[in-house]
């Protein structure tokens, strides 16, 4: 198939209405904060034969961050990872109607997320779970996953409405 009758990348596609710079920047923070803290623990390290207690727990976060922005990004751009090959031999329409039904499904399944989310950051909350590495309250990270997914869940209903509203 050529560019203009690919169903699922169209060759031109209105672009999502909030800006998606907004994941890239904090994506970009993200990956700054973890090369920092990286880069300070190995000096630390060299100089002192110590290290940051803080440091891996603080990463791992940021790289639970990094991923999860990087993903409502990538929905946004519609560059997400999917198998097509399939869909690609269908006619346009039927392809039209099959990625409007799987992005319905992405959108399900981070709203469930979302609502187990809240439910395991109430649970931290109520039960004042401390993380393992240096002891601070579990809900600081805890309440990242809900809101984060609600983002991705928001961005692929903006994707549906650009698909719904796009003529094939």
């Amino acid at each position: 198939m050529n560019e203009h009758t690919d169903p699922i990348k169209p060759a031109a596609e209105e672009p999502p209405r909030i800006p998606v710079k907004i994941e890239e920047f904090f994506a970009a923070m993200a990956m700054a904060l973890i090369c920092l803290i990286t880069f300070a623990n190995v000096l630390v390290r060299y100089f002192t034969d110590e290290s940051f207690a803080f440091t891996e727990e603080f990463s791992v976060f940021l790289m639970v961050v990094l991923t999860f922005v990087g993903t409502a990004a990538a929905f946004a751009k519609n560059t997400h990872i999917r198998m097509t090959f399939l869909v690609e031999k269908l006619p346009p329409r039927t392809a039209h109607y099959i990625e409007i039904v799987v992005m319905a499904a992405a959108a399900v399944l981070f709203g469930i997320i979302v609502w187990y989310g809240i439910r395991l950051l109430a649970d931290d909350w109520q039960y004042e779970t401390t993380s393992p590495g240096i002891g601070i309250p579990q809900w600081i990270y805890t309440l990242w996953l809900p809101v984060l997914c609600a983002m991705i869940a928001l961005r692929i209903v903006g994707r549906i409405m650009r698909l719904v509203r796009r003529k094939v």
